[in-house]
């Protein structure tokens, strides 16, 4: 685990994963339990198993599933189980044996193992925290006994000088003096003893202890995952033996078990929450001494303020391992999170946004493709009814593209990349006028206006020329007469029997092929459309 300073972050980062876990071994065990009950209705009972143990959709578990193979064998053994809801039989006597029983007296070895560990990192948190409260407590008293030294020096200056003063006074005030001294400097030594070992055991707290606990945490999260995967295991081996018609999806569920790797759980736990926080460095020695020869003008001490005051600011708060942080504030720019997390965040949105502005070009294609035949043929459509459809889809594109724009500076801010997204080469604006997708007033990038003898379905025809004929993906018959005088489309006569090539993509329109190669558009509502499997 990569962590430095923001000890509690990443402390509560591993307590929550492990407090996870053994919540997933006892959802299991529950699983299998209810599992042994099915006695009756065989089918209907599983398939609600599976409904009720599977992670709710936008969950936290569910997007573990992605991450650890764990979460995602549990989730196949919930589909498998759901593959053969249909069989009817089941033992129940062995899954209880050698797994519900098996499982909870391990699960509870482990959660006594856990608290054992979070223990030892508490007490050495207190124990460098008591250090520290020594090491101030030094600190302070070597401050103030250097204050009193040099007060002491120079009233014993001062009474020498004074020609009023007697021999005793002046031998009186220098004792006092050399006494403050000694006593100065052996606070001195005392603070110097509590810095070096407050430095050696934070030493030792950040080098040792820690990492020590957390290996612990991790070897015993390992254990667990290797663990709930035998159980996986247990689960299916015991209904083969008495369900051999389900093999197959035992196999599954096998594979599921044998497919959870803990090193690589933990190494996609340490991956995903790395800090990059920097340990910290031993704290510098303060010598208040030496001020103490300067003259009474310059004498003052003032407080040093160095990394032990920077510590020591929040000394009547709680030592920062365990000291809970406030909640950041969630920003659209996705600031709040740390450089990594926030990257993959801003990716994730702006590959979102791209996909709905690419639905939504191909809207506006497919609007386009309508209105036009609906110009050349009026007794199919009305060209104004699209109006409307076709100005929301304008304002719902460029909307979109103000929202990728912004997202793809915060991701190079961020340090990724956003890649361009390949849009169809032709929309259509509210007058169905084609022009370049980056033109919003209809022309052309070299100012040319569109030429209107185009039609629509032109450029079909060049994909027609170009492409190599695709395999039929289906067959349909013509229910109605449909003349084809449309440029792109084709004509047909009731009865007859076409290929199917490409289906309806919500214009209303199918391309089909004759038997003689020759291909077109007809309208969806004029056939009757069998889909190959």
């Amino acid at each position: 685990m990569d962590w430095g300073t923001d000890l509690w972050d990443q402390f509560d980062i591993i307590e929550k994963h492990t407090q996870s876990g053994l919540e997933l071994v006892e959802k299991y065990v529950k699983f299998v339990k209810e599992r042994t009950e099915v006695e009756q209705n065989y089918a209907k009972q599983l398939r609600n198993l599976s409904k009720k143990y599977n992670f709710k959709r936008g969950s936290r578990e569910e997007q573990e599933c992605s991450r650890f193979s764990s979460y995602q064998s549990f989730l196949d053994v919930l589909n498998e189980m759901n593959d053969y809801a249909g069989q009817r039989e089941l033992i129940a006597e062995n899954m209880m044996m050698n797994i519900c029983i098996e499982l909870t007296k391990y699960l509870q070895e482990l959660k006594q193992e856990r608290k054992t560990y979070l223990l030892e990192a508490k007490k050495a948190q207190q124990s460098l925290e008591s250090t520290y409260k020594q090491l101030d407590s030094s600190k302070k008293r070597f401050e103030r006994e250097w204050r009193e030294a040099e007060r002491a020096t120079q009233n014993a200056e001062k009474t020498d000088q004074d020609i009023n003063a007697t021999k005793a006074d002046v031998e009186k005030a220098k004792q006092q003096a050399h006494m403050r001294t000694h006593i100065a400097e052996e606070c001195k030594n005392d603070y110097a003893a509590q810095l070096q070992k407050f430095n050696k055991e934070q030493s030792q707290f950040y080098f040792n202890d820690m990492p020590i606990i957390f290996n612990k945490l991790q070897d015993m999260d390992e254990r667990r995952v290797r663990k709930l995967s035998q159980g996986y295991i247990l689960f299916s081996d015991t209904e083969k033996h008495v369900m051999p018609i389900i093999g197959k999806c035992l196999e599954g569920v096998t594979k599921a078990g044998n497919n959870v790797n803990e090193r690589n759980d933990s190494l996609a736990l340490i991956e995903q929450n790395k800090s990059g926080f920097e340990r910290p460095g031993d704290l510098d020695f303060e010598d208040y001494s030496q001020g103490i020869n300067r003259t009474s003008s310059e004498s003052s001490l003032g407080t040093p303020k160095g990394a032990m005051d920077l510590l020591g600011k929040n000394r009547n708060k709680n030592f920062w391992l365990f000291s809970k942080k406030s909640k950041p504030t969630v920003t659209e720019d996705f600031g709040h999170l740390p450089p990594e997390q926030r990257r993959k965040r801003l990716q994730q949105k702006f590959d979102e946004i791209g996909k709905e502005l690419q639905k939504e070009v191909d809207q506006s294609e497919a609007l386009g493709k309508m209105k036009d035949v609906y110009e050349k043929n009026p007794q199919m459509g009305d060209p104004a009814s699209l109006a409307s459809q076709i100005n929301q889809t304008a304002q719902n594109m460029e909307r979109l593209r103000g929202e990728l724009n912004k997202y793809e500076t915060w991701l190079a801010e961020a340090g990724g990349r956003g890649e361009t997204l390949r849009f169809s080469p032709q929309t259509f604006n509210n007058n169905n006028g084609a022009h370049d997708v980056y033109s919003p007033d209809g022309a052309h990038s070299d100012g040319s206006a569109p030429d209107p003898s185009q039609a629509i379905y032109a450029e079909f025809d060049d994909d027609f020329e170009e492409e190599e004929l695709t395999a039929p993906i289906g067959q349909c018959t013509a229910m109605y007469n449909f003349p084809g005088a449309s440029e792109g489309t084709i004509a047909m006569q009731e009865g007859e029997e076409l290929s199917v090539v490409e289906e309806d993509k919500g214009d209303g329109w199918t391309r089909v092929r004759r038997t003689n190669g020759d291909e077109g558009y007809i309208p969806t509502s004029y056939v009757s459309i069998t889909l190959s499997k």
